[in-house]
C-alpha cells in the first residue's frame, strides 16, 4: 500500500477493478473453459495459517543447517503421492511443498510429485503426508 488515499488515486483503483471484471465476463462468454475454486474458504484460511506455521519452522530449519560448521546437507529426491482431487488441490499442494524451505517439487506424475530435500529425514514423510491431509480436506468438491 502506498499510503496515498486521494480521491483520483481510489477512483483509478475503483476504475482497474471494473475494467478487470467487465473483461473477465466477456471472456467466460467467449469460451465456457474456467476453473471451479472448489476449495473451502475457512478451511482455506485455517490451512493458510497452519502453512505460515510451517514455513516459519521450516525456515529455522534451513537457518540452523546453513549456520553449522559442518553443514549437515542430506539432499534427497522421493516421491509424494497426492490424494487431492481437483488439478487446483494438487496445485496448492505442490506450491505449499516448495514454498517450504528446504523442500522444492520438481515433476509432477500421475500419482506423485518428485519432490528435492535439502536435509532429508524420515519425519519428511510423514510431515508432506500430513500437509498432504490437509489440503486435501479443503477440498470441497470432487473434480
Amino acid at each position: 500500500m502506498s499510503g496515498i488515499y486521494k480521491p483520483l488515486i481510489i477512483g483509478f483503483g475503483v476504475g482497474s477493478v471494473a475494467i478487470a471484471l467487465f473483461v473477465v465476463r466477456r471472456m467466460d462468454s467467449v469460451d465456457e473453459d474456467r476453473v471451479a475454486l472448489d476449495l473451502g474458504p475457512v478451511a482455506s484460511l485455517t490451512y493458510f495459517f497452519w502453512l505460515l506455521v510451517e514455513i516459519a519452522k521450516a525456515n529455522w530449519a534451513v537457518t540452523k543447517i546453513i549456520l553449522s560448521p559442518r553443514m549437515p546437507i542430506r539432499q534427497h529426491l522421493f516421491a509424494v503421492p497426492f490424494t487431492q482431487k481437483s488439478d487446483l488441490g494438487q496445485v496448492v499442494f505442490a506450491s505449499s511443498i516448495t514454498l517450504t524451505p528446504g523442500t522444492i517439487t520438481v515433476e509432477t506424475e500421475s500419482k506423485d510429485f518428485l519432490v528435492h530435500a535439502l536435509a532429508y529425514s524420515t519425519d519428511d514423510r510423514a510431515a508432506l503426508a500430513d500437509m498432504d491431509r490437509r489440503v486435501t480436506a479443503i477440498e470441497t468438491v470432487a473434480a
